[in-house]
């Protein structure tokens, strides 16, 4: 029994005797009066107690509902949509390793990573507009200007020339601005060095190709405050419209010359799947039918692959040359995961061995993307080295290796983007504006397991 407790019982005992008062038996005084005068004295009413003070070591009863000044708690980061952008990231690094087309048809990974792009960006967007465009863009650029630092000294050192540009000296060196703000296409040299170099002499278009995301990722963001705007007035017009909008760029009926025509293009063809991001966020899917938005999801998806049948690319089916087909599949294949959207907020089963990858590849995202590339070309060096091996002067073992050169090249890209990770990941954090982390995988330190 605690001492406050006892101060308390003692306070209660105190009070208890004073208010028994005249009125007891056992007072004199009261005795006197009644033999004095014969006529019993009508007693005072006694006070009504004081409520007693409730102990602190009391338990109190749950009440039905929570206290008006309880805070509510602050929702974790969705583990479903997680996951759903480590997939894409996966996805890309094994389309652009092994080229095969039909994994656009299969999971159609920028659509995913435009809608989760835009799904945040409207949350954030409950902020004022402008601190929450320019939080973005410091958070990316800083990636890119390491990545540019390494290319564009690879580039110069392989002979390239920005002057000799076909647009004019001028104007070529000015193109270089796009690799510190992504606004436009990066200029780069269609062939670098020499074929029996380091690298092939088209690395630069393969290590370069990749930075057209950024520079629609930039524009979408500049873009949301005026799309959200827009959504919350007349939804249904904003979320179609880039489709309305891909069918006459992306078709060859209104032809935009350049690279402003190939970012016009991008624009429309991911904008649906970055508005339906919107939508998501804003609760708006939620509220139609799902046995009407898969069925006319179906719809758009059957139509895109009707459209893709007969406008096939020199990659066949790959879906990145058919913007229309692109647009249309994404766009259902997009309303579709996020109809079924569980809202984990941690993995379940088996899916939680995968936990910490998807932590790290969700941090890491843009270092990842940036530089998956340019380790995939860089496999390819270090492989060669094994020819070289004392082992590996039968034929039998060359003809090994060369069967299965590129199942080598996947298995060795992995450990490259981890070290990639290591050595420059933390350039996020900075742009973030967080303490640097070398392996940011959601383990906590001294080896400790994460609650669950």
């Amino acid at each position: 029994m605690t001492q406050g407790y006892q101060e308390q019982k003692s306070t209660r005992s105190s009070r208890s005797a004073r208010s028994a008062g005249p009125a007891g038996a056992e007072n004199p005084y009261w005795a006197a009066y009644e033999e004095s005068y014969g006529v019993p004295r009508q007693p005072e009413p006694e006070p009504e107690p004081e409520p007693e003070p409730e102990l602190e070591t009391d338990v109190k009863q749950p009440e039905a509902e929570p206290e008006p000044d309880a805070k509510p708690k602050k929702p974790g980061r969705d583990r479903y949509l997680d996951l759903l952008r480590s997939l894409a990231l996966v996805r890309v690094v094994v389309y652009h390793l092994f080229g095969w087309a039909w994994l656009t048809v299969l999971f159609p990974s920028m659509g995913v990573m435009f809608a989760l792009a835009g799904s945040l960006m409207a949350r954030s967007l409950n902020r004022p507009a402008w601190g929450v465009i320019r939080g973005r863009i410091r958070r990316l650029l800083p990636p890119l200007w390491a990545f540019s630092v390494v290319a564009l000294a690879l580039m110069f050192a392989g002979g390239w020339d920005p002057g000799k540009s076909s647009d004019g000296p001028t104007w070529g060196w000015l193109e270089l601005v796009n690799y510190l703000i992504p606004v436009g296409a990066p200029p780069f040299p269609w062939s670098v060095g020499s074929k029996s170099g380091l690298l092939e002499d088209t690395w630069a278009v393969q290590a370069a190709g990749v930075l057209w995301y950024l520079r629609a990722y930039l524009w979408f963001v500049v873009a949301s405050p005026l799309l959200l705007w827009a959504f919350r007035r007349v939804p249904w017009v904003t979320l179609l419209a880039p489709l309305a909008l891909t069918a006459v760029v992306g078709t060859g009926l209104v032809t935009i010359p350049g690279e402003t025509g190939n970012a016009v293009t991008d624009f429309a063809v991911y904008g649906g799947c970055w508005v339906l991001g919107i939508a998501h966020h804003e609760g708006f899917l939620a509220k139609v039918p799902r046995y009407m938005a898969v069925s006319c999801s179906a719809l758009i998806m059957a139509f895109g692959l009707w459209w893709a049948s007969g406008h096939l690319g020199p990659d066949g089916w790959d879906l990145n040359d058919i913007p229309l087909a692109q647009a249309t599949w994404s766009f259902g294949f997009v309303v579709i995961l996020l109809q079924y959207s569980p809202s984990w907020q941690e993995l379940p089963g088996r899916l939680a061995r995968w936990d910490k990858l998807v932590t790290l590849s969700n941090n890491r995202a843009v270092t990842i993307y940036l530089w998956h590339n340019l380790l995939i070309m860089a496999t390819v060096p270090l492989l060669d080295l094994l020819y070289n091996l004392p082992f590996m002067q039968s034929e039998s073992a060359t003809a090994a290796l060369d069967t299965t050169y590129m199942i080598w090249m996947f298995v060795l890209v992995w450990p490259l983007i981890g070290l990639a990770v290591l050595a420059l990941g933390w350039i996020e954090d900075i742009a973030a504006r967080r303490s640097p982390r070398l392996w940011p995988n959601g383990a906590k330190r001294g080896g400790s397991r994460r609650k669950t």
